[in-house]
Formats: C-alpha cells, sequence, structure tokens
C-alpha cells in the first residue's frame, strides 16, 4: 500500500450495492504502521513504568476484563479520510471494545473507524519539549487560566484549480482529543514537579477542573474510580505515581500487591494457629502443674496424718506404760477405749 499517497488526500469508500462493511473497505491496523521513524521512542523509564502501573490497578466493576482496553505509546489512527494522521498517547482507556481485536490478536495500533469506539479517558506524561502539545491552550505559563481564545478550528484540505487537493497540517493533539475524538477525560501528569492536570470535556470543550495541590484527586464517576497520586514503591522505584482508588478511597492493588497481600494474610492466619496452638500447650502445661501441685498437697496432708498418728500412739504407749488404765487413756487423749485398744 502506498502511503504517502493516502496521506495527500481524502480516503476514497468504495460504494457497492450491497455496501461492504468498513473492515472490507477502510484500512484496519493491519494496513497501517505501528511505529513512525520521525518519532522518537520512549523518552525516559517512567513512561515505561507509569502506564504499567495505571493498567495494573484499574479495576473496573461493571465491565468485564475483556471489553475493555487499555493502550500504552500506542498509535492512535483518528481520521478515516487521512488515514496516516496519528497521536501516540503516553496511556488510554477504551470502553466496551475486545481486549483482543477481532477476539484473537494483540493490537499493533488503535484504529477508531474500525473500532467504533473512542477512547474514554487519555493520559499524558509531560517531557519537556511538550508542554504546548499536550496542556493545549493551558500551556501558557503553566497557569490554571486558559488563554482567552479557544483551540484553532482543524484545517481542511485546500482545493487548487487544477481539481487536486494539497496536505492538510494534522491537528495538534489537544483538537484530536476535544474537537475530534471528544474524549470525555483529558489527565496530564508532571512527574519533574509533580503536577496533575484534569480535564473534562464540557459543551465541547475542555474545562480544567480545579485540584487540591497539596491531595491532587480525580473521580470519574463513569468508572467509579479515581486517580490520584501515590507515594510508594512500584517495580523498585520509590516516588510519586499515578495510580487508581476506589469509592472508598483507598488505592486499588497491583496483582502483585493482591498476592502479597494474599500471603501475608496467611501469614497472619499461621502466625495466629501458631499461637493458639501455644496457649493451648500452655494451658495443658499449667493443668498438669496444678494436678501435680494437688498431688504433693494430698501426700504433703498424707504425712502430717501419719506423723500426728504416730505422736499420738506413742503418748497413748506412755501413758499406759505409766500403769494408767484403757478408760484413763482414753478420757485424756480423747480417744475412745477401743482406739486406745488398736494402738496397744
Amino acid at each position: 500500500m502506498d502511503y504517502s499517497t493516502m496521506s495527500q488526500r481524502p480516503y476514497s469508500i468504495p460504494q457497492t450495492d450491497p455496501p461492504l462493511s468498513p473492515r472490507e473497505t477502510l484500512p484496519t491496523m493491519y494496513d497501517l504502521p505501528s511505529e513512525d521513524p520521525e518519532e522518537p521512542g520512549l523518552p525516559d523509564e517512567f513512561h515505561d513504568l507509569q502506564p504499567q502501573l495505571l493498567s495494573a490497578t484499574l479495576r473496573l466493576q461493571n465491565y468485564a476484563k475483556d471489553q475493555i482496553f487499555t493502550g500504552t505509546d500506542l498509535n492512535l489512527y483518528y481520521d478515516v479520510h487521512h488515514p496516516l494522521w496519528h497521536k501516540r498517547p503516553d496511556w488510554f482507556l477504551a470502553l466496551g471494545v475486545p481486549r483482543l481485536y477481532d477476539g484473537k490478536d494483540l493490537r499493533a495500533s488503535y484504529v477508531v473507524w474500525q473500532e467504533g469506539v473512542n477512547p474514554f479517558v487519555v493520559v499524558e506524561l509531560l517531557s519537556p519539549g511538550t508542554e504546548n502539545e499536550d496542556l493545549g491552550r493551558y500551556a501558557e505559563s503553566r497557569t490554571d487560566t486558559a488563554l482567552d481564545e479557544p483551540a484553532p478550528p482543524i484545517e481542511p484540505n485546500i482545493s487548487l484549480s487544477n481539481g487536486q487537493t494539497t496536505r492538510a497540517i494534522p491537528p495538534g493533539k489537544w483538537q484530536v482529543y476535544e474537537q475530534i475524538l471528544r474524549i470525555p477525560y483529558y489527565v496530564v501528569f508532571s512527574r519533574y514537579d509533580n503536577r496533575l492536570y484534569f480535564f473534562h470535556l464540557v459543551g465541547g470543550h475542555y474545562q480544567q477542573q480545579n485540584l487540591d495541590a497539596n491531595n491532587p484527586r480525580i473521580w470519574i464517576p463513569e468508572l467509579d474510580l479515581g486517580l490520584g497520586l501515590w507515594e510508594g514503591e512500584f517495580d523498585g522505584i520509590e516516588r510519586l505515581w499515578l495510580r487508581w482508588y476506589d469509592a472508598w478511597g483507598n488505592w486499588t492493588l497491583t496483582e502483585a500487591e493482591h498476592q502479597q497481600q494474599r500471603a501475608e494474610r496467611q501469614r497472619q492466619r499461621a502466625l495466629q494457629q501458631q499461637q493458639r496452638a501455644e496457649q493451648e500447650q500452655q494451658r495443658a502445661e499449667q493443668q498438669q502443674q496444678r494436678a501435680e501441685q494437688e498431688q504433693q498437697r494430698a501426700e504433703q496432708q498424707q504425712q502430717r496424718a501419719d506423723t500426728a498418728e504416730d505422736q499420738l500412739r506413742q503418748v497413748v504407749m506412755n501413758l499406759l506404760q505409766a500403769n494408767l488404765s484403757v478408760t484413763q487413756v482414753a478420757n485424756m487423749t480423747g480417744l475412745t477405749e477401743d482406739q486406745v485398744s488398736q494402738m496397744m
């Protein structure tokens, strides 16, 4: 396919009877390039790790996992009339589309006229030199107030006198997200000053939403999830990260964190079982000690009784040897005459 020709004129859509599907008449991801040789690669490691965390902590309750797609540094083709025009968001979320293209293939790019679904959320990670592209009319001095003038309209193709058209200038990222794809939520994060920007599409234009400077949090009701800045360790790197949180304000966990949490719960349960076993053993030992103490007390009482009986017998014998009668000895010792007789 001649891509240079495709980029110079509106894409021709042949009409048939009956009409053919877009898969049969329009370029698909198999036809379009997945890389732009003029575009630099990943600017830094953060642009690799941060999107991973966003995808890993995305936990949507109202969508099955195989009905959402998250793209990272993937060509996003948005204009069927200029099929080579694309943007390359750092991260985006599309809802209600199969996880796999045609249910079988990993995507090489995201082609909106084939998918039929525009992204719902886009996240851009600010880099030196990309402020104007990422922040649009809000880039001026990076203030909280937008410039008065709206984003310029998208430049159409220009017709020449010979009937041909010149190549229009591709619109900027801001124009594509706001005016063409009309993406409801647009988030920009700068890791250099840890500043978070949040834009919501209202009345066809992005409006910047006010965020708490000390604890910036973004709530997206349609997802029942929010985005905030979390300070912690991901992939061995300790810093502020952009990640999802739930309706209770709790950070949603990655699968690795889930496994770690389950392992910790199992460790705690094992520790509690060990503690219970040790307590049972201690109780058994205490019961044994009490039984031994009772036995010792009984033996001591028996020994005291035996000693007292021996002493009483000796007294009886001494009295009898002193020529006292059995009756006299019984009266003196408090014994019966039979008991005195048994001691003789």
